[in-house]
């Protein structure tokens, strides 16, 4: 593609987006299974993982976007830490599921307005877990998910992210 073609497929996005501005905000959400062992399996829904644009931003929506591949790594690593941590202090959990949600406004992204921020806007974060832990451990169990997982810090310094510990 050069940039003739991009001008040319994104042109119509972008007068959609100055016409119709709600038409650029998009939650993307991502969600894992926390697996056997200290393990998390993200479910991409992808056969294989190729990024590429957004079909919000002229995509044909065959590739990986990278928002959802942000979000997915932030579900491995919130699930793969919360496993480990779990095992650390000895929190048995029988099921658990990792999801997360972000917010973005594609006109950022797109040059289309630049009053508007480029990246997410907000990022949710929610363990729900099939446990028998005391409010107390499920205290302890989340302080320490967020203290030592890589990509919840990575992100969290840069922008607000809500997280939530739900039992099913």
């Amino acid at each position: 593609m050069n940039l003739e073609q991009l001008k040319k497929l994104q042109a119509p996005i972008k007068e959609k987006y100055r016409e119709q501005p709600d038409a650029a905000f998009i939650t993307l959400k991502a969600q894992g299974k926390i697996g056997e062992g200290i393990s998390c399996k993200v479910e991409t829904g992808k056969a294989i993982v190729e990024a590429g644009l957004h079909k919000a931003t002229g995509g044909t929506g065959m590739l990986a976007c990278s928002g959802d591949l942000l979000l997915e790594a932030l579900v491995a690593c919130a699930g793969v830490t919360l496993a480990a941590v779990a095992t650390a202090i000895e929190i048995d959990i029988k099921e658990g599921i990792v999801k997360v949600e972000g917010d973005l406004d594609f006109r950022g992204t797109l040059g289309v307005s630049k009053e508007v921020p480029v990246g997410f806007k907000n990022i949710r974060l929610s363990f729900i877990l099939d446990t028998k832990a005391t409010e107390e451990q499920m205290q302890s169990l989340a302080k320490l998910t967020e203290r030592y997982c890589v990509v919840y810090q990575t992100l969290a310094k840069g922008v607000h992210v809500e997280t939530s510990f739900n039992k099913l």
